[in-house]
């Protein structure tokens, strides 16, 4: 059986399974039967896969009346630009009504749109009804005696007054009107500066705009009254909305709207050079950090004294835990430039202590409290310098002649702060004594996170707490209600 148009278009652009499309074969069948009962235009529009506009796939014209479309819209793209209700009642599944929509063909219209839903209660369609809204009476006048392009605007913006509407002044956008000869007889001042500017000359009034910017012929040849381009000319991007003007049958001539996104590419190209140079540094600090733990690998093997080998193997470590920062920024090509996932740099840093060769019978569990905790690379060194010192000396000191334990490291977050916690099962720490790694992590709790460091009594184990404020630089996603905290 030979598939409808409908079936076409739904099976070309749309996503759309074969129960929904005869979902919108039935509607289909009835539109014209609503179109002579409402004396309305009544259309179906499909939002198209991998883009954001719709297709107009059926239509119906009343009969008892001329039509405001001079030809047929199915097939025709429809944008958010100039349709937002078709796209609202996709977004929201509900009923939208908009007083002054523009057609396909330019023209004004009351638009009353209803989402067409499936049996699982997605959106599959929308149904949409149009009445002609009233056009203002026909303007006749004498441009010459008029100042610059008032009567013609004053008909775009609907205004009544006799004084120049101050909105299009104040947009940044270039609004630019033409007569049905193509002629130049409005442009708001950014428009004006932009027309003199690409033509090269101040005499713009009533010139035609082709002869004036040859870049523009194929807007105006487009055959579709209302379309959306992107255009790349002389370093500059622009994105032009034409809209063709209509009075019942007559064209009044065709409305530019007119993006200059130049400056915005500009900006994108300057952030995405400076991201590239920012991941080239990151680069650069990570091998350089490999280079130095080389040199000391290499030094190792060729002999230091007994004594000193465990200095050696505590500096790899913190080389390491540096290093590992740089590697999960460069890993992740999604991230802001130093975005840090430090649940993710916690499993990193302890899973190289554990395989580095120390004989310790330890499961090393990690929490998050189902928090993303994401933090500036700089503050990132400062955690991972802490998490491998406080976890280092639980693996030397907690589990003495090879006995089995458990090392936790645990995150609890707060309204404003974030608690940091790593205890162990092991002998307990006993009497404090100063040491180079104790030294680190207090001048790094208080100095780089603004936090503090504490031991709490246990009478089991040991069990260290860092403190520290959540802000700009830390920041907790999908947090959870921590029941342990």
């Amino acid at each position: 059986m030979t598939k409808t148009t409908l079936e076409q278009l739904c099976n070309l652009y749309t996503d759309l399974q074969a129960e929904d499309i005869g979902i919108l074969k039935n509607i289909a069948s009835t539109l014209q039967l609503y179109a002579d009962l409402s004396e309305a235009y009544m259309f179906i529009d499909c939002k198209m896969k991998d883009s954001e506009h719709a297709i107009v796939v059926a239509e119906a014209f009343p009969k008892s009346m001329d039509s405001v479309y001079e030809n047929s819209v199915v097939g025709k793209i429809v944008f958010d630009s100039f349709e937002p209700g078709v796209f609202y009642s996709y977004r929201k599944g509900q009923k939208s009504v908009i007083r002054h929509a523009v057609t396909q063909e330019g023209k004004s219209v009351e638009q009353s749109v209803v989402p067409i839903k499936n049996a699982s209660h997605q959106v599959i369609g929308v149904l949409i009804q149009e009445r002609e809204v009233d056009s203002p009476a026909a303007h006749h006048y004498d441009v010459r005696g008029l100042p610059i392009g008032q009567e013609p605007i004053d008909y775009v913006m609907g205004g009544k007054s006799s004084e120049m509407p101050i909105v299009s002044d104040l947009l940044m956008e270039i609004f630019l009107l033409t007569d049905n000869e193509n002629r130049l007889i409005y442009a708001n001042p950014v428009g004006v500066k932009f027309v003199t500017e690409m033509s090269g000359t101040e005499k713009i009034l009533y010139k035609n705009l082709i002869h004036l910017m040859p870049f523009v012929k194929p807007i105006y040849e487009q055959e579709d009254d209302v379309f959306v381009f992107e255009l790349t000319l002389d370093q500059k991007n622009l994105i032009v909305k034409k809209v063709r003007l209509r009075q019942k049958n007559k064209t009044r001539g065709t409305l530019l709207i007119i993006q200059d996104l130049t400056e915005l590419r500009m900006k994108e190209k300057e952030l995405m050079m400076k991201s590239v140079a920012i991941q080239e540094v990151h680069h650069r600090v990570k091998n350089n950090l490999q280079t130095v733990a080389s040199l000391l690998r290499l030094q190792m093997r060729k002999g230091v004294p007994e004594e000193s080998k465990p200095y050696f193997e505590d500096t790899l470590n913190r080389i390491f835990s540096i290093s590992s920062v740089y590697e999960i920024i460069l890993a992740n090509e999604n991230s802001e430039d130093d975005d840090v996932n430090i649940i993710e740099l916690t499993k990193k840093v302890c899973s190289a202590m554990v395989l580095s060769g120390l004989p310790k019978k330890v499961d090393l569990i990690i929490r998050s409290n189902g928090n993303t905790i994401l933090t500036s690379s700089r503050k990132a060194v400062s955690i991972a310098l802490i998490v491998n010192e406080l976890v280092q000396n639980s693996l030397k000191h907690a589990f003495p002649e090879d006995v089995s334990g458990e090392i936790v490291v645990n995150f609890f977050s707060m309204k404003d702060r974030l608690e940091l916690h790593i205890f162990d099962n092991g002998v307990g720490i006993g009497e404090q004594k100063a040491s180079l790694g104790l030294d680190i992590v207090n001048n790094l709790v208080v100095n780089d996170l603004n936090g503090e460091f504490n031991y709490v009594p246990e009478e089991i184990g040991t069990h260290a707490v860092i403190t520290f404020p959540v802000s700009p630089e830390v920041i907790i996603y999908y947090e959870k209600e921590n029941i342990d905290s």
